[in-house]
């Protein structure tokens, strides 16, 4: 993959429901993303959160989504320097994991929201899916410090600046 295998970020809207529920629901999926609360409406009008599907040669395969990390007043990253934003995403498509999607797509968003001011991007990975650590260290992300429980699970704190 290189950068001109570029990848379209789309909006969510109340269209990609089922899309995102048949995605939440595969195994692959599963392990790492609670898919017990699919997504509604009102979760793609939150203003704190963006909501994007991801395609690569114009077919869907890819949920992401960006937030503001000071929406939350007790949210674990809400120390990062004002304008942070947090990252989560997962490939919905069984065949399109592991063939190096992940790294670039999840770095052509960060340019995005780098260049739309962020200081600092975070994620929050379990710490065992080391898939998703490793993707996370090859476009920048670092850890923060060390594993720790908080509402949303067990996350390993990680950072990416520019």
């Amino acid at each position: 993959m290189t950068r001109e295998s570029t990848y379209n970020f789309q909006r969510a809207t109340s269209d990609d429901l089922a899309l995102l529920a048949t995605w939440q629901s595969a195994s692959h999926v599963r392990e790492w993303w609670d898919s017990d609360e699919p997504y509604d409406s009102s979760d793609l009008t939150d203003p704190k959160v963006a909501r994007w599907i991801v395609s690569f040669a114009n077919q869907p395969f890819a949920f992401m989504q960006d937030y503001a990390v000071h929406g939350w007043g007790d949210h674990h990253f809400a120390y990062l320097p004002e304008g942070s934003r947090g990252i989560d995403q997962f490939i919905g498509e069984p065949d399109m994991v592991g063939c190096g999607h992940g790294s670039v797509f999840i770095k052509q968003r960060m340019d995005d929201i780098f260049d739309g001011g962020a200081p600092v991007i975070a994620t929050d990975p379990h710490p065992d899916n080391k898939r998703a650590i490793a993707v996370y260290g090859k476009v920048g992300f670092k850890p923060l410090g060390p594993t720790q429980e908080t509402k949303w699970g067990l996350i390993l704190p990680m950072a990416a600046m520019r």
